[in-house]
């Protein structure tokens, strides 16, 4: 065990933030380097390359397995991304409010591209659980809509789209994949989005899912499972979004009941 001081750690209002050192200051090996790799990627620019684990290893004074475990932690983290075989600062997490805004609305709020792949994309008889949600009848057809999600040239998340082909009988042919579905159906179809029920978890991805992804299925997904209405009230979409737990946060605005 290593004992680290907590001298020229952030104050926060006066009082001490430890930044998981624990008041009788011993922690694990790698903890310590941990925070002194922390330090060092707070003072460089976003795509920077870091030194390699042997360089690390000597500066810090550790052995390579305690700086490859600090490394991992800041890769799951979302601060360092891998780039062919180094290591690299990543940038800050997307931002995705938890409203009716479209991912694509989101990103581009950021200053960021946003992008879609088209992985599959077919209608079939819609299951019993599935048709209950959409206000459906079992059997009647539906449409799948599975793409993988992109910010710039970076694959970020993966997402799941389920509405009644009654609601949008051509969109295998009129949809473009790479565009928004939200402004599809508002300005083709004429159905617009007036509320959404969301519930968000912590998951990790399937191997088909992080490999669709890029990611190893070790790294933990933030999940959103969204059932939006129209304005009477009806239910128009489910959708199943899952984004990389490291590259993603998510906000919402609370106010106080009246």
């Amino acid at each position: 065990m290593a004992r680290v001081s907590v001298t020229g750690i952030p104050q926060d209002g006066g009082a001490p933030v430890r930044a998981g050192v624990p008041e009788h200051g011993r922690v694990p090996k790698y903890y310590a380097v941990r925070i002194q790799l922390t330090e060092l990627v707070d003072g460089l620019p976003e795509g920077h390359a870091l030194p390699t684990e042997r360089e690390l290893a000597e500066r810090f004074g550790a052995a390579r397995e305690t700086v490859r475990q600090a490394l991992r932690d800041l890769l799951l983290e979302g601060r360092l991304r891998r780039r062919g075989r180094g290591t690299v600062v990543a940038g800050p997490k997307l931002e995705q409010p938890l409203s009716l805004a479209s991912y694509t609305e989101g990103v581009r709020r950021q200053g960021r591209s946003p992008g879609r792949t088209l992985v599959d994309l077919r209608g079939w008889p819609c299951p019993a659980g599935l048709a209950a949600e959409l206000d459906l009848a079992e059997g009647e057809p539906v449409w799948h809509m599975e793409r993988v999600l992109w910010a710039d040239d970076e694959r970020v998340g993966l997402e799941s789209t389920y509405v009644a082909v009654e609601r949008a009988p051509r969109l295998d042919t009129d949809f473009d994949p790479d565009s928004s579905f939200y402004a599809y159906l508002r300005e083709q179809v004429g159905d617009g989005f007036a509320s959404a029920d969301e519930r968000l978890e912590t998951v990790l991805a399937t191997p088909r899912e992080a490999l669709l992804i890029g990611t190893p299925p070790a790294l933990p997904m933030l999940l959103i499972h969204r059932l939006s209405r129209d304005a009477r009230g009806r239910p128009l979409e489910r959708v199943r979004s899952l984004y990389r737990g490291d590259r993603f946060s998510f906000t919402t605005r609370l106010t106080a009941d009246d």
